[in-house]
């Protein structure tokens, strides 16, 4: 993955006349390594970089604590450490670009991720480099991805949606939430991922709310329950949420959640090359106002190191979808108006000739049901 991700950000920062890209954020340097420095995402001043030249081996700038993981990661890389408290890393980092020959280059670098002293103190060592927002620019090259890219991602959709059905098949009536977060997070491990994030779990009227942990909440019949996470290999993410019922369904669910069904095979439907992204969610209300339900901002978003990435379907932007390119889609009410909530997500690469459903393992045409 690496070799062929490095060889697409240098055919880029040709195009843009750069000289190097520089990553700041774990997101990134997970999208140019392949893995995930641990603590990065947990301590911000943690610095790991990494650095694609135009010409020239890459190379990354880590803390001390972390060289050991990186070097065995990246050993044919120019590993440069900094140490957690002996160093000024942007002094590293400094003494890493001039001998690289870039004290005088145009480099890109996350400008939304650096953080503003640390930059400062950059510029202030190498007066005559140029640097430039690069977040757009790897944004850009994320939406389509590698072969390695979308098998992983197809292995990740897996996972989630199996851990989701398994954690639905391991409760009952009586159990809490926690019992249900516990079968769940279980079977992410089981089944082989590094870590989860943004683990949902909203039963009965709590399932109005979009993005809440799992309570000691007892499961009751007629519950309508959201599930929902992330599971994570190499800093990349899958998301599938699936909802179920309590033993029986209550009163308009199974009709809300038939319309709910047909949105998503009619966004599978008119996803593919070349189609709009604002227009598949124009496709998308005009069946959810079937319900006369509010309308959610997007329906859609692309997704791989970072939760939502460009593009998403939605009314406020428009971009055409290309074969590669991996979407997350979610027809979903919060608000129903009969005191629950209901979600739909699944994983979706864009092929050739239209799409390929990668989060296969429920058929979530039906509500799923808890004993």
């Amino acid at each position: 993955m690496t070799r062929e991700t490095i060889h697409r950000i240098r055919a880029a920062i040709a195009d843009e006349g750069v000289d190097a890209v520089l990553t700041a954020s774990p997101e990134n340097f997970a999208y140019v390594t392949g893995f995930l420095v641990p603590s990065q995402p947990l301590m911000r001043w943690r610095h790991a970089m990494a650095l694609v030249p135009a010409v020239g081996e890459p190379g990354a700038v880590v803390v001390d604590m972390e060289e050991s993981t990186v070097r065995r990661q990246l050993p044919a890389w120019n590993v440069r450490p900094w140490g957690e408290f002996t160093d000024d890393p942007m002094e590293v980092l400094a003494r890493f670009l001039e001998a690289g020959g870039l004290a005088g280059g145009r480099i890109g670098l996350e400008m939304d991720y650096m953080p503003a002293g640390d930059f400062a103190r950059l510029c202030e060592r190498l007066p005559r480099a140029r640097f430039e927002a690069a977040e757009q620019l790897l944004a850009r090259l994320r939406q389509v991805k590698t072969p390695h890219e979308l098998e992983l991602l197809r292995r990740l959709s897996r996972i989630s949606d199996r851990a989701i059905l398994d954690a639905y098949r391991a409760v009952e009536a009586g159990m809490t939430e926690m019992d249900l977060a516990a079968a769940l997070t279980r079977s992410v491990y089981a089944q082989g991922a590094e870590n989860f994030k943004l683990l949902i779990v909203a039963t009965g009227e709590r399932s109005q709310l979009p993005n809440v942990g799992p309570t000691d909440r007892v499961l009751q019949a007629g519950d309508v329950c959201r599930v929902e996470i992330f599971a994570v290999i190499g800093g990349y993410h899958a998301g599938v949420c699936r909802t179920a019922v309590v033993q029986q369904a209550p009163p308009h669910a199974e009709r809300i959640w038939a319309n709910l069904t047909a949105c998503k095979h009619l966004l599978l439907e008119h996803i593919g090359p070349g189609a709009s992204t604002r227009r598949i969610y124009e496709t998308y209300l005009a069946k959810l106002s079937e319900l006369d339900l509010p309308p959610i901002a997007f329906v859609g978003h692309g997704i791989g190191v970072h939760l939502h990435e460009q593009p998403y379907l939605g009314p406020y932007s428009d971009a055409t979808l290309k074969p590669g390119m991996v979407l997350g889609i979610e027809p979903l009410t919060y608000r129903t108006g009969h005191g629950y909530g209901m979600q739909n997500k699944d994983m979706v690469a864009v092929t050739e000739d239209g799409c390929e459903l990668l989060s296969d393992v429920t058929d979530s045409d039906r509500l799923i049901v808890v004993n």
